[in-house]
């Protein structure tokens, strides 16, 4: 996807997925538009270890200052969330939820529940593993999905 927005001359996917990189400007953004979900970082991860406390407070700040908004936010760095939670605003039009693809990293939704997040949720997508000892509770929400994209679903054939 950064490939085509490069392409498309989206000066915010300029140089990819090489640096990290936040854009204030856009922080106000949601003051302007109807009540709306918004899926904050579809492409990002708030939470990334290079993501500066200052900015996730900007972040949380428009959140808190717009309750006409249901405000989700993803992340698969579990262990920083919980770090950072206490220090947080959450508001109820805060959806906080952690991304867990397989067994291997149930651990996030331990974390995710350590935090005071009014609504918590899990993304269990793409789902590449079983999750039979997945604990639910004090989770408000679940998404459930496979891989998507190219060559996904062709049968190669025995032999």
């Amino acid at each position: 996807m950064h490939k085509r927005l490069q392409a498309m001359g989206v000066e915010k996917y300029s140089s990819g997925f090489r640096t990290v990189r936040t854009h204030p400007e856009v922080l106000d953004l949601p003051r302007k538009w109807k009540p709306s979900v918004i899926f904050v970082n579809s492409m990002s991860d708030l939470f990334h270890e290079d993501i500066p406390l200052s900015f996730v407070h900007q972040v949380f700040k428009v959140m808190n200052e717009c309750p006409q908004h249901t405000f989700q936010v993803l992340t698969k760095r579990a262990e920083r969330l919980e770090a950072l939670a206490p220090f947080l605003n959450w508001t109820p039009n805060i959806w906080m939820g952690v991304s867990v693809e397989d067994e291997a990293v149930t651990f996030r939704v331990d974390h995710l529940r350590r935090t005071n997040a009014v609504v918590k949720f899990l993304s269990l997508e793409p789902l590449i593993g079983p999750l039979p000892n997945l604990k639910l509770r004090n989770i408000d929400w679940v998404i459930v999905g496979g891989e998507s994209g190219r060559n996904l679903g062709r049968c190669v054939p025995n032999g």
